[in-house]
């Protein structure tokens, strides 16, 4: 987005002045908008170009602007790019393999990512499809605390597809593992044993000695 229009790149006979608290000035002409603005200190910035006459307002653009792009990197950093993962099950999976994939789809939601769970039938399995719709409800029971069912199982061909997306955003996923990661950083330096004082001899075991 290209910048407003400030000052002398101003080129109209007249605007409609705004005041730096926000005060309705009126309708002037863009000089003496302009001395108005240089005896302020402030800037004029024409802030609506397709009014007519076009809106101006006084400011500090400088201190706008930083402002602007503070609050635009913030946005952006605190965006949630969530990914749709993928994982395949087989609907005669044996109960390790089961856990293996299971284990897969609450690390994808604890990191805030959304997954597509999809089994495969094969053969004379296609007419079964009952079978899957259990397996993918049993996977949504046993993963509840993490995730949500967002799109129910649906037949697709050949497949069974659900979608299930996380609790947490992904940037609270991020913020909550910068947070773990930091106390098992600080773990070892913290649980390190105190050393042992020296133990006093007895006066039995000085004098054994001294014998």
């Amino acid at each position: 987005m290209s910048e407003p229009r400030i000052n002398d790149r101003i080129r109209v006979p007249e605007v409609r002045l705004v005041g730096p608290n926000g005060e309705q000035v009126g309708i002037v002409r863009v000089e003496d908008a302009l001395r108005l603005a240089d005896e302020a200190g402030l800037d004029l910035v024409e802030v609506a170009p397709t009014a007519r006459p076009p809106v101006c307002k006084l400011m500090d653009f400088g201190k706008f602007k930083y402002e602007s792009d503070m609050k635009a990197r913030e946005a952006r950093k605190n965006q949630t790019n969530t990914i749709l993962k993928e994982i395949r099950f087989r609907l005669k999976i044996d109960p390790h393999d089961y856990g293996t994939k299971k284990g897969h789809v609450e690390r994808f939601l604890k990191a805030g990512d959304k997954v597509k769970v999809m089994i495969m039938f094969r053969g004379r399995e296609q007419s079964r499809p009952e079978m899957g719709f259990r397996l993918l409800q049993r996977l949504a029971e046993d993963v509840a605390d993490l995730g949500s069912v967002e799109s129910s199982p649906r037949q697709d061909g050949r497949n069974m597809v659900m979608v299930i997306g996380p609790h947490k955003k992904k940037a609270e996923a991020k913020a909550e593992e910068r947070r773990r990661k930091d106390a098992e950083a600080a773990q070892p330096a913290d649980d390190a044993p105190a050393a042992e004082a020296p133990v006093a001899a007895s006066s039995d075991e000085t004098a054994a000695t001294a014998s």
